[in-house]
């Protein structure tokens, strides 16, 4: 870990350098975080929700909220600690949230990380950096996990194949009960059906490897895609762009 050491700054800034499957156990903080992969991608689990976060997304996590940080790759995270939330949209800082990570938010947060910045400098780049901070409506590519243990076990098995294909209908009886029922528990514990919900899990799946560059005909078969087409077209559905433009800022 690596930090700036300003006991005159508003927003400490830490460093951490994550090898694949490096993974910071369930912990809260003091004050309020910004948890952002500057190279790579951070997985973070809060509660019962996951988010996949590329260098174009942070997730905003409010003092106090136990969250768990997996690396999939090679990962850098940059993490911010705030005691005061973003002015903007005051009401809705007070829930996990992800933002977005635009070329001039990144390059201010290497700005505030300088050890050697004035006082000055450093109150005007912290205020900047509060009034640049925006949620996303979109979703992050959030796949909540269910709660019963039937759909639970499902949920584990395909989180670590997200390619299989098996129908729903063949995953009930795998669990001991229909297809119907599994159905139903689904839509009931995370709000969505199970198609879209492995959806979701599939393109999670995806975005390490998109961050590295892998091509797309390779990531799209890894997740369990017939066609690059039918991978772009759900990562479109799902994310309002194509998988190039949803990294693009940042390359």
């Amino acid at each position: 870990m690596s930090g700036n050491g300003q006991s005159d700054a508003l927003v400490s800034i830490g460093t951490f350098f994550m090898p694949a499957g490096t993974r910071f156990t369930q912990h809260t903080h003091r004050t309020h975080q910004l948890a952002w992969a500057s190279r790579g991608t951070l997985t973070v689990d809060v509660a019962s929700r996951r988010w996949v976060l590329p260098t174009t997304r942070a997730l905003w996590i409010p003092s106090g909220v136990p969250h768990e940080v997996v690396s999939a790759g090679r990962t850098t995270m940059t993490s911010l600690y705030l005691p005061m939330s973003p002015p903007a949209d005051p009401g809705q800082w007070g829930t996990v949230r992800p933002t977005r990570v635009t070329p001039l938010l990144a390059e201010l947060i290497g700005y505030l990380d300088d050890p050697d910045l004035g006082p000055e400098c450093r109150a005007h780049g912290e205020a900047v950096l509060l009034d640049l901070l925006r949620p996303v409506t979109a979703t992050a590519l959030e796949a909540p996990l269910p709660t019963d243990p039937r759909a639970r076990q499902v949920a584990g098995e395909l989180l670590d194949d997200p390619a299989c294909a098996l129908a729903v209908e063949a995953w009930g009886r795998r669990v001991g009960t229909s297809g119907r029922t599994l159905a139903r528990l689904f839509l009931a514990d995370t709000g969505m059906s199970f198609g879209r919900w492995r959806t979701l899990v599939r393109l999670q799946a995806a975005l390490p490897a998109l961050a590295a560059g892998e091509p797309l005909h390779r990531v799209s078969r890894g997740v369990g895609y017939g066609t690059v087409s039918a991978f772009v077209a759900a990562f479109r559905r799902e994310t309002g762009t194509t998988p190039g433009a949803y990294f693009g800022a940042r390359r």
